[in-house]
């Protein structure tokens, strides 16, 4: 069968599945796993955007109420809110970074994880061989990754909120400078915008260039005395030229790209000022008070002007940085570790106590199952042959293959209601084995294709699996599975159910809900949305990837597995695991699956 890790292949393809697609799963539950953080950056990011209201205020005020009257005392007053303002942003600024630590700091170390557990992978795999970027991605990269993505929340959330402030402000002294500054100021960033993904390309190619320039010179280094006992100095030479021409040529595309971002910000930047320069006359015909310009400067020049700088040279550096960056994290695993191998095919020559000892500082996966094999009968041919995989927390995976193929074995196996012929099933770093009933209820729910609901009440049924659940979790969990118009008809938490009165898909939407209310952090979904719509089916899968914890489902549509981290492909002989790009490439199987469920289902 097939050892499968929770990575990707070393070159993924890059067609529709971009890195921002890639990423985005797993972004999005390290930010829902920090809300209180985010929440609190936001507050504080608020009274940033309040700073930057009352300094441009203040400034047109002063003029129009105080001085420009002969009102010195009232200007001078307006002038002590804008100072007082100002003031004010040095403790937001301050509790702007205690919290920015939350979210850098536990980034920083899933990384290193990260890159610890594709080492040590690689060298499980190939005793003796080494992983020359081992070294690159634990130090240099981590740290880009998290100097970038603490520069890039710092200057995305002062834009967004200062930008806020400034537009509010400039609205409450007239509506039409509105209409001076904010064109030139979209169309720059829009322009901007446009660069995003092509630079991030170009830098992708030059991060790649650096690691092979950088690989060939250790190689070179070490072998230099054969290299000049074989006389083949030409050949290094060559290739080494081959390998500096190339970084040179990514880095000239680089730079092309940062002159349309130069572009960019000098017409978001600059054109603004320029124009209302010039639609001053025009503006004071319209009733604009030499006060309300000198706000609309104030605002331009100390707000909105340097965060719009800052926020697009972050985007374009930092940003496609950590894009790059991160991308490798996910997609660069040990090729062994993904493609097809035999049992005979394993290192065996690894010793036990070596391949398990660095698991013990390791965050458990959420599965791991190593060379197990299941068969029906002491005869029969097994369903699963020494497979191995390992699903990490948080990971949302498919499993697909034919009808009859093991997919529903699998997922019996993972939630302890099936016993292997031979290997082992880990659940949260233990072994289903040394498991009660109790800590496997508690651990994870499988949900299978004939979804069981009994006679009660809605909140009896949707309750079951979290008794001591409130109104307000219930209330919430209903609304995440877009079952409200299901317990509105009826008759609300209360209602009585009877069995027979729901089709099949209500009943599977109300066990959803009962799953996601649930506490267990593995989910094992057997076909459990069959009887559903397209969309609600992608509403409760969405629905059910966002909570804490692993999502394994067996699907029977192809948007289904389209949804997930990774796909497994089971077809009685080999398992592959990859995504949707990587398995068209690798799995004949998976084409037909691909082809059957485009011309039938979906």
């Amino acid at each position: 069968m097939t050892s499968v890790d929770s990575g990707r292949s070393a070159a993924p393809p890059h067609g529709r599945s971009g890195p921002l697609r890639r990423l985005a799963p797993p972004a999005r539950r390290f930010l829902a796993g920090r809300k209180h953080v985010l929440a609190r950056l936001a507050a504080w990011s608020v009274a940033e955007s309040a700073q930057t209201f009352l300094v441009g205020y203040g400034v047109a005020q002063a003029v129009d109420r105080g001085f420009l009257v002969g009102d010195t005392r009232t200007g001078l007053g307006w002038l002590a809110v804008a100072g007082v303002a100002v003031v004010l942003g040095a403790p937001v600024i301050r509790g702007v970074f205690a919290q920015l630590a939350g979210l850098t700091e536990p980034l920083r170390d899933q990384l290193v994880r990260r890159a610890v557990d594709q080492s040590m992978a690689r060298a499980l795999a190939r005793p003796g061989g080494g992983d020359r970027a081992a070294v690159s991605r634990l130090t240099n990269q981590v740290e880009i990754v998290r100097d970038s993505f603490a520069g890039l929340v710092l200057t995305l959330r002062s834009f967004v909120f200062t930008a806020a402030g400034a537009l509010v402000g400039l609205f409450s002294l007239d509506p039409a400078l509105l209409v001076v500054v904010v064109p030139p100021l979209a169309a720059g960033l829009t322009l901007f915008l446009v660069t995003l993904r092509p630079m991030a390309a170009a830098q992708r190619r030059a991060l790649a260039a650096d690691e092979a320039l950088g690989d060939h010179a250790a190689r070179t280094r070490r072998a230099l005395r054969d290299i000049t006992a074989c006389g083949t100095q030409g050949g290094a030479a060559r290739h080494g030229a081959r390998l500096i021409a190339e970084a040179a040529a990514t880095s000239c595309v680089l730079a092309r790209w940062a002159a349309v971002r130069t572009l960019a910000l000098g017409v978001a930047g600059q054109l603004p000022v320029l124009l209302l320069v010039l639609a001053a006359p025009w503006l004071q015909g319209r009733g604009v008070t030499m006060g309300a310009l000198l706000g609309a400067f104030t605002y331009l020049a100390q707000a909105l002007l340097p965060a719009l700088h800052t926020l697009m040279t972050a985007l374009g550096a930092a940003g496609t940085r950590l894009l790059v960056v991160l991308d490798r994290f996910t997609t660069t695993a040990s090729p062994p570790l993904l493609a097809a191998t035999t049992r005979a095919d394993r290192p065996q020559q690894v010793p036990g106590p070596l391949r398990k000892a660095p698991r013990a500082s390791w965050p458990p996966p959420a599965v791991e199952l190593r060379a197990v094999t299941v068969a029906y009968g002491g005869r029969a041919e097994p369903v699963l042959d020494a497979l191995d995989l390992r699903i990490e927390d948080g990971e949302h995976l498919a499993v697909v293959g034919p009808s009859g193929i093991g997919k529903s074995t699998l997922t019996r196996l993972i939630a302890g209601t099936c016993v292997p012929r031979s290997g082992e099933v880990d659940v949260a770093g233990r072994t289903i084995a040394d498991r009660s009933t109790a800590e496997l209820s508690a651990l994870r729910v499988l949900l299978p294709q004939q979804a069981y609901v009994f006679t009660g009440t809605v909140r009896d049924n949707l309750g079951y699996l979290r008794p001591d659940a409130r109104r307000t979790d219930i209330e919430a969990a209903v609304r995440e599975l877009g079952a409200g118009p299901l317990v509105e008809r009826l008759g609300g938490l209360d209602a009585p159910v009877r069995p027979g009165d729901l089709s099949q898909g209500e009943r599977q939407l109300l066990v959803l809900a009962r799953a996601h209310l649930s506490t267990a952090r593995l989910l094992l979904l057997d076909e459990a949305t069959c009887h559903l719509d397209a969309a609600s089916e992608a509403r409760a899968e969405q629905a059910l990837a966002r909570r804490p914890g692993a999502l394994v489902v067996v699907a029977h549509r192809m948007s289904s597995a389209m949804r997930a981290d990774r796909i497994l492909v089971l077809d009685g002989v080999d398992a592959v695991c990859g995504t949707h790009q990587e398995l068209l490439a690798r799995s004949p199987l998976y084409r037909d699956l691909v082809g059957h469920w485009s011309g039938t289902r979906e």
